[in-house]
């Protein structure tokens, strides 16, 4: 399978993602948090410092249940205005 090379945007999502991230773990050791979460540690590197720019949805839920962040906490910081507009447009119909 060939992966499409990511936008600007994506990318640009990816690295908002992985500061909110490193944000929300504070002093918390990186692989406490990766263990908690059920994820290996370079897994949690690779997302905080922005190489992994679009981790799989189950990864990010994890993660952010143990760090106590909501999904839609997590969403409102890293998505643009627009892509933000588009999801309600569709939760709406």
């Amino acid at each position: 399978m060939v992966r499409m090379p990511l936008t600007p945007a994506e990318v640009e999502r990816g690295e908002r993602l992985g500061a909110l991230l490193r944000r929300a773990r504070g002093e918390r050791s990186m692989l406490a948090v990766a263990l908690d979460a059920g994820v290996s540690p370079e897994t949690l590197r690779k997302i905080e410092s922005g190489r992994v720019a679009t981790p799989a949805f189950s990864t990010i839920a994890a993660i952010s249940g143990v760090l106590g962040l909501s999904l839609d906490a997590v969403w409102s910081e890293i998505g643009t205005d627009a892509e933000r507009r588009t999801t309600a447009a569709r939760i709406a119909s």
